[in-house]
């Protein structure tokens, strides 16, 4: 199984100073790797840099809804600390408004953070992606398209939108660069302030989300996996016979993080 390693540069979390995102910096820092942890509270990115092992997190405070901010933060970190080698576009907002308490401008706002800050940071990556031939994007997703839930409409459709995105982004990468691998990743109803109460510790859930994000291998572009467990795509009518016929049947991959 083909791996990253942290001599293959550095790890990019955005919405990393707390919840999900916080835990992931936290697990990549501690398998070694140097994170440049983005978010827009300079506060909280200092908590988590607080957290890793000494001189593994590197804060870079960035409102991932404007571009040119992206565009300047990959270049310092690139200059400063080396290649961006995975991108972990986490950051996200979730308002919890009714479509009637929305505003279009409060609407596009979570538009422009949720999908707006996937693509620019996901472009800010690629060119340095492609001349070394190798990398790794992964999209923290949810279903929330499949079937919002009241009062999530700005959140359901950025979302969504957003996994199109990264069906879009194979489309267009996976023949001519296998090596850059892209796909999406469900990380469960977690303990947060966007989750729930009784949600799953997101120190857990990033184990699994580490686990795939290291995973380098070119069969898993276009991949979408939900906490451990790989999500099938639904099969055709062609398919479901062949299978029927043979007895084979493809099973999911499951991931198992290091301790």
């Amino acid at each position: 199984m083909t791996r990253l390693t942290p001599q293959d540069g550095i790890a990019l979390v955005t919405g990393a100073g707390s919840g999900l995102g916080r835990a992931l910096a936290l697990e990549l820092a501690r398998q070694g790797f140097t994170v440049a942890a983005v978010g827009r509270r300079r506060s909280a990115l200092e908590e988590t840099q607080e957290q890793a092992p000494q001189g593994r997190v590197l804060i870079w405070p960035l409102d991932v809804a404007d571009p040119a901010a992206v565009i300047r933060c990959v270049a310092g970190i690139t200059t400063d600390h080396g290649p961006v080698a995975l991108l972990v576009n986490n950051a996200a907002v979730y308002p919890r408004r009714d479509i009637l308490d929305e505003t279009a401008e409060s609407f596009l706002h979570s538009v422009a953070v949720n999908l707006g800050g996937t693509v620019a940071c996901t472009r800010a990556v690629l060119d340095g992606m492609v001349a070394r031939g190798r990398g790794r994007i992964l999209n923290v997703a949810t279903f929330a398209d499949l079937q919002p839930l009241p009062a999530s409409a700005a959140y359901s459709v950025s979302k969504g939108a957003a996994r199109i995105f990264t069906r879009a982004l194979v489309a267009d990468l996976g023949d001519r660069f296998p090596g850059i691998v892209i796909g999406d990743w469900m990380p469960g109803m977690l303990r947060t302030d966007m989750g729930i109460p009784d949600g799953l510790p997101p120190e857990l859930s990033a184990r699994w989300g580490v686990d795939l994000a290291l995973r380098c291998d070119p069969d898993l572009n276009g991949a979408v996996f939900e906490r451990d467990t790989e999500v099938l795509p639904p099969l055709g009518l062609k398919s479901r016979v062949k299978q029927a016929l043979t007895g084979q049947r493809r099973r999911p991959r499951r991931l198992a993080p290091q301790a």
